[in-house]
């Protein structure tokens, strides 16, 4: 197995070689200072902090751009910034410039990640659901009631589960259960700040720059899937016809269409979405590419001009964020936020925080969320988020 260690400097490692991009999943620790993240275009193993972001009244491109301009004067050849952002961008994120970064191609590439993982410990867990299943119903409820009388047209309502271990967690195990379920996402396990980390396995794509062009790929409308064949196919076409989540996803592409045209020569933006699918859902996905007017114009600027989207928050957004923080017992703080990677010529790779967790040494808090539009019903987007939480559950060895 072969990886190169570089400074931030050109990527050292041929995305050919392989076991390279396995290799950095097996090399994750989670150490204090340590990040993961991985796409279908790259893997990232960072350690050690150059400089963090500062968390002042700054916009955030604007304090990104400055701490990376600031690691080029100390001399770093082509500094990034990784690390994830709430899902209120405003009031909290964990970036930093990493004094190491190791780099390689994709997962998915990687013909040893179809090796299996390590299979997961016997733990005793202690379960909280919060809120609990009844009350998340009801707020599903009382978001259909608002929806019904013109008040909003979608919000996206998320729960927790709140898990204790009798031990200390295996983090590094979870990561490789998560990224070998579905090498072709994106992977990820970041500090969280106060020693937590956030770790998960996200299938939407916020937004990518390479240059100018532009891609975004979001998701909205999903349905479990099946371990019956025909099932599982049947639930597939029902989705790509279902008047419900075609609805919620217009919502989406519509909010994402309006906020990226301003920023744009070109906007491609197909009429119907197609499927994706991860190892336990179905999701509507639509592929948005565009070409930037201005060159100057970053990832991360794109990535906060269309975040949250409706895939997360809802429509319109302030109506649909007041409704979130009414209904939701809980802060999301870096849930349904962003994380990923920017560099210091503008190019990055935004992904939606989700199907994820914040972990300490034996507590995991796991997120779930579905959208509600005004034909949802409480006991469907209930058993949504039940199938969402088993991406990470699974990987964390909690019994079903």
């Amino acid at each position: 197995m072969q990886v190169t260690t570089v400074h931030h400097a050109p990527a050292g490692t041929d995305p050919t070689v392989i076991g390279a991009a396995s290799g950095l999943l097996g090399q994750y620790r989670a150490a204090p200072d340590e990040a993961f993240f991985a796409s279908p275009t790259r893997t990232l193993l960072t350690d050690g902090v150059h400089v963090r972001v500062p968390q002042d009244g700054r916009p955030l491109p604007v304090r990104v751009t400055d701490t990376l301009a600031r690691a080029r004067r100390d001399g770093l050849e082509r500094p990034l910034v990784v690390g994830a952002v709430a899902f209120d961008h405003d009031s909290r994120a964990e970036l930093a410039v990493p004094a190491r970064v190791r780099r390689c191609g994709a997962l998915r590439d990687d013909p040893l990640i179809a090796l299996p993982a390590p299979a997961a410990d016997r733990v005793e867990w202690q379960v909280r659901s919060v809120p609990a299943p009844e009350a998340y119903g009801a707020g599903v409820a009382e978001a259909v009631r608002r929806l019904r009388a013109g008040e909003l047209d979608k919000v996206v309502l998320a729960r927790t589960l709140e898990l204790t271990a009798g031990r200390p967690l295996d983090l590094p195990a979870i990561l490789q259960r998560l990224a070998r379920r579905d090498p072709g996402g994106y992977t990820f396990a970041l500090p969280a700040g106060s020693g937590r980390t956030l770790i998960g396995a996200s299938p939407e794509l916020l937004l990518s720059r390479r240059g100018t062009a532009v891609l975004a790929n979001p998701l909205a409308g999903s349905v479990p899937r099946s371990a019956d064949l025909g099932e599982d196919v049947r639930r597939a076409a029902a989705l790509l016809e279902s008047p419900k989540d075609l609805h919620e996803h217009a919502v989406v592409v519509d909010a994402i269409r309006a906020a990226l045209a301003p920023y744009c020569r070109t906007l491609d933006v197909p009429a119907r979405p197609t499927l994706v699918r991860t190892a336990a859902m179905w999701h509507l996905a639509t592929t948005v590419t565009a070409e930037l007017a201005d060159p100057a114009v970053s990832a991360l600027e794109l990535a906060t001009a269309l975040h949250p989207t409706p895939a997360v928050c809802g429509a319109p957004t302030p109506l649909a964020r007041r409704a979130i923080g009414e209904i939701e017992p809980f802060d999301r703080g870096l849930y349904a936020g962003m994380v990923g990677w920017g560099d210091a010529d503008g190019d990055g790779e935004w992904v939606v925080t989700l199907r994820c967790a914040e972990a300490d040494e034996r507590t995991l808090r796991v997120y779930a969320g579905a959208g509600v539009v005004a034909e949802s019903r409480p006991e469907a987007e209930l058993a949504e988020t039940s199938a969402k939480f088993r991406t990470f559950l699974d990987a964390a060895g909690v019994p079903r």
